[in-house]
């Protein structure tokens, strides 16, 4: 019995372990995934999706407005007391009677505008601008939204390669330490050596530790863009990162900026609002002209008192022939003073429009300014990259030749940590280098308004 009982209680260990290693499962997520991913999950992108869904709903509202308007209305009514009856009086009979009455009237009224200022065609005119505002204003959150992914994704793949740096130069100065130990034991090297070598590795595992670290912040920053469980496990897979030959370098800056003014997705929603407000503007111009309206009208009623030569009438013959009512009618209106409202309605929506038009300048030089400040960066970060990656080849060849030469005991422990920290220092300088010019490629292609797909590579 008690073997049995030991063997349930390992046998629910292990399923219990079972179950801990599944939920941490760690997850692979390419950088096309975490743009959909994001895409999918960002807050901000429903409700714009939820706004443009309202717009629609708007639009289909202001062409409604074109068909006639009708109401149905029926009352019922019973009444005690004193009454004054038309048929008793029409029959010579006291038409003052004490009698509890009952009564049904029904009407369906139909109004339709002929003329109001052109209001309905403004106003459909106007809401369809301001869809096609939303629409751009959407198109450049989402375009957003890829952007930080990507530069986030970025952000993570670059602090995985300085990792990987700083692990191997911990690698090669835990290599170095047991190289001196050796030589200090057999007296080739003095004492001073290994202690130099042990604060070298103690500063390479301060380096590794800081850039864990690192990586573990900016991994966490990517996790909460993307929206997902923040208790997960993930990884993030290095895509194959091309410079795609420079593709502005030949690139003439003023085309760059006629490109950007014209297809920014910002800069489209300004213009779409600024012709919105001017329709705006014209209803209120509008409003101070006549309207004419046409109407129709069809209604009935029943009484329990209404008889025709002292004979009741019953309630189909009442409410369907005799009682029936019918109307057509033609109104005119004429605003003449409506205590300066309209007038100020007007002024209020010029400076509307005003405003606008000035925020839509500053938008455009706004344009300017992101993208030659940004084709410049990329320019100078092109020439960096040369820089960096002729300074990595002469580190590299410098760090091995100080190697050779303090094996064979021609250099000092001194001279060979400075040419180990300086190509260190040269391949993070590279691979920063190489991402923050793929990073300002992609800063370009952002404030140019390329990212509208779900890829940036």
């Amino acid at each position: 019995m008690q073997k049995l009982i030991y063997s349930l209680f390992f046998l629910l260990i292990a399923f219990s372990n079972s179950l801990f290693s599944q939920s941490q499962e760690v997850r692979l997520i390419t950088i096309d995934e975490a743009i959909n991913i994001a895409l999918e999950n960002n807050y901000t992108l429903k409700q714009a999706r939820n706004e443009l869904d309202l717009s629609d709903d708007l639009i289909f509202s202001e062409k409604a407005d074109f068909l006639p308007s009708v109401t149905a209305s029926m009352s019922g009514s019973r009444t005690s007391g004193q009454q004054f009856l038309f048929d008793r009086f029409s029959e010579g009979l006291d038409p003052f009677v004490d009698v509890t009455s009952q009564s049904i009237s029904g009407s369906m009224r139909a109004n339709i505008p002929l003329f109001n200022g052109f209001n309905n065609i403004l106003t459909l005119k106007s809401s369809q601008s301001n869809k096609e505002s939303r629409e751009q204003q959407f198109a450049r959150a989402r375009e957003l939204v890829i952007f930080n992914t990507a530069s986030r994704y970025l952000q993570v793949l670059l602090d995985k390669e300085l990792l990987e740096i700083a692990r191997q130069n911990l690698e090669t100065s835990t290599t170095q330490l047991s190289q001196v130990q050796a030589q200090v034991e057999l007296g080739a090297r003095p004492m001073v050596d290994l202690f130099n070598q042990e604060a070298q590795v103690a500063n390479d595992e301060l380096t590794l530790t800081q850039r864990e670290n690192t990586l573990a912040l900016n991994s966490l920053l990517l996790i909460r863009q993307l929206e997902i469980d923040p208790l997960g496990q993930y990884d993030f897979e290095v895509p194959e990162l091309e410079l795609n030959d420079l593709p502005w370098m030949d690139v003439n800056l003023r085309s760059l900026i006629d490109e950007a003014l014209t297809t920014r997705s910002d800069i489209l929603s300004a213009e779409a609002s600024i012709a919105a407000l001017k329709y705006q503007l014209q209803i209120n111009k509008n409003s101070l002209l006549p309207s004419i309206n046409a109407s129709a009208s069809v209604s009935s009623r029943y009484s329990d008192q209404y008889s025709i030569a002292g004979q009741d009438v019953n309630f189909s013959d009442q409410f369907f022939d005799q009682q029936v009512n019918r109307s057509l009618g033609l109104s005119f209106s004429l605003p003449i003073f409506n205590n300066w409202n309209r007038l100020y309605s007007i002024q209020s929506t010029q400076v509307q429009v005003k405003n606008a038009e000035l925020n839509l300048d500053n938008s455009r030089m706004q344009v300017i300014q992101e993208v030659t400040q940004a084709y410049n960066d990329y320019s100078s970060y092109v020439k960096q990259l040369e820089v960096s990656e002729k300074s990595l080849l002469a580190s590299e060849k410098a760090f091995e030749t100080q190697q050779e030469r303090y094996n064979v005991g021609a250099s000092t422990l001194i001279e060979l940590t400075q040419a180990q920290a300086s190509f260190v220092s040269a391949r993070s300088s590279y691979t920063q280098s190489l991402y923050n010019l793929i990073f300002q490629e992609k800063l370009v292609d952002f404030y140019l308004g390329k990212f509208k797909g779900d890829s940036i590579f």
